[in-house]
């Protein structure tokens, strides 16, 4: 398995990551997955074996119950890994049970870790951008957790290009610990990360981890046959929002590019074209089952060609919203510095 830089940091980390969302199935992510411990397990051990390095979760996973499942399954073996989890969610009733206040942070932080069975989380990510708290509250308490060896690095989630710039400022200006990662939503039907998230990720040294690189499945081709396990765009109502002329087209190249390795299948060809953009370091794949997790993991064995990137990039393009088009047309003959 590929092993690679997190943005500017030290921490390498493998090009597939595993999401354990599906661990627990309580409440609504009983849509997405109800995976429980001894399944957990034998997901776990198939990644290990494959060279997977990063297990990803967040508090609100079925109200706690995945970072419980993961941390038992990694016991005993807690050095070969690295954990990354998630603050934000609601985690207890009443306005400060949630968001990222000083106060939400630190309690969470110690909820997380005595679930996920561990002194220190590797990866802490800020899970959605809070309106109700300034930057800089946020960033203060995290650097007193990284101070405080419970936590090694941190990261954002689901935030914008200035809100991820401005928090980098943030950083800066006080001395705290920055981002050094951001988890954000990309593949070939959710191309808006190229916009803003990407290049600032590039600018200010900040590395993807990808969430949503099959678009919930879709890109798996599984849509087109009579299967009994849905994907989650069926199993979430969400399929009809994008089954349309350019999402069928992107899995009928996707089909016959993954006929030129072979072997590979069409989630593989997704998860390839993916390894190759610029500023991903991780790709976050999640599984029901082993099958599943085999084909996934296999992406990493192969590369796709020059070719058959631009192919993808072609159809699956959209039209550059305002301002990237005026200022690419009105730049014309300007070359980016190297």
């Amino acid at each position: 398995m590929e092993m690679r830089q997190l943005g500017r940091s030290g921490l390498y980390v493998s090009l597939l990551s595993y999401g354990a969302m599906t661990f627990g199935g309580q409440g609504w992510f009983e849509s997405i997955g109800s995976t429980q411990q001894e399944e957990a397990r034998s997901l776990v051990d198939q990644c290990l074996e494959a060279g997977v390095n990063l297990f990803d979760t967040a508090d609100g996973y079925s109200n706690g119950r995945s970072e419980e499942i993961l941390g038992e399954t990694l016991k005993g073996r807690r050095e070969r890994v690295l954990i990354a989890t998630k603050v934000f969610a609601p985690m207890s009733a009443g306005p400060n049970g949630l968001g990222l206040s000083r106060r939400h942070i630190i309690e969470a932080c110690e909820a997380s870790l005595r679930r996920l069975k561990t002194d220190y989380i590797d990866l802490y990510q800020v899970h959605n951008w809070d309106v109700g708290v300034p930057i800089e509250e946020t960033l203060r308490a995290l650097d007193t957790l990284v101070k405080a060896g419970k936590v090694r690095y941190i990261g954002s989630s689901n935030h914008t290009g200035w809100q991820m710039v401005k928090a980098a400022a943030a950083s800066e200006k006080y001395l705290l610990e920055p981002f050094v990662s951001q988890q954000i939503q990309y593949s070939l039907l959710t191309r808006d990360a190229e916009h803003e998230m990407l290049p600032a990720g590039l600018d200010q040294g900040v590395g993807a981890l990808i969430w949503g690189p099959l678009g919930r499945g879709y890109l798996s081709g599984k849509f087109r046959s009579n299967v009994s396990e849905p994907t989650r765009l069926q199993a979430t109502g969400r399929l009809e929002a994008v089954d349309d002329e350019r999402a069928r087209q992107i899995v009928g190249v996707l089909e016959a590019v993954a006929k030129n390795y072979s072997g590979a299948s069409i989630s593989q060809a997704a998860l390839n074209w993916l390894a190759r953009r610029p500023g991903v370091s991780s790709i976050i794949i999640g599984a029901r089952n082993a099958e599943q997790l085999k084909d996934n993991l296999a992406a990493a064995t192969w590369t796709m060609s020059d070719e058959d990137v631009r192919r993808l990039d072609e159809v699956s393009a959209r039209p550059l919203p305002y301002p990237h088009q005026q200022q690419r047309d009105f730049g014309r003959g300007r070359m980016a510095p190297t």
